[in-house]
């Protein structure tokens, strides 16, 4: 019998001074039986960070064709590709070649090993940013995981908070490599 996703329903408000954007989006994410719940968070961070009505969470790690988010435009065709964790190398490549920008954000205390081995063989993929979420800040984020959430979200001059009304969390993001 496999195993059936765990759906998570988040409420989350966004004040991005950033981009200049102000908004309020109900999520739902499906949970792999595989996933943790910091990773499920760091998929609603990175949904924060490139907020817009038309970025979606994909089926993830339920399709290995897709990434965890995307943003496609009219056409189909894929603006925004987001991927959470460490992907190899080959994965990226296509995702650069699928999409307009590609986004990677890693969050294990072992991401700069993994970014190590991979670096050298991305420095042609002019598309891909990678961002690293401290180790410390994706524990706490972790936290902040319930099945029903009620989150806000405020992103000035590159920092990052989210809270639930209990807890903050402030996130200060690491750039890997930056796209061309």
């Amino acid at each position: 019998m496999a195993l059936k996703a765990t759906i998570y329903k988040a409420d989350l408000q966004i004040a991005d001074m950033d981009r200049n954007y102000y908004a309020e989006h109900g999520l739902t994410i499906a949970r792999h039986p595989s996933e943790t719940d910091e990773r499920v968070m760091i998929r609603v961070l990175a949904f924060a960070l490139h907020a817009s009505d038309s970025l979606a969470f994909t089926k993830g790690l339920f399709d290995t064709d897709e990434p965890d988010l995307w943003q496609k435009d009219l056409t189909g065709a894929i603006h925004t590709w987001i991927e959470v964790g460490q992907p190899d190398e080959k994965r990226l490549m296509k995702a650069c070649g699928r999409a307009e920008h590609v986004y990677v954000y890693s969050y294990s205390a072992t991401s700069h090993i993994w970014w190590k081995g991979i670096a050298n063989k991305l420095e042609r993929a002019r598309n891909l940013t990678v961002i690293n979420i401290p180790a410390e800040a994706s524990a706490q984020l972790e936290k902040l995981a319930k099945r029903s959430m009620q989150l806000q979200c405020t992103i000035q001059d590159g920092q990052l908070w989210l809270t639930d009304s209990v807890d903050t969390v402030l996130v200060e993001r690491e750039t890997l490599k930056a796209a061309a």
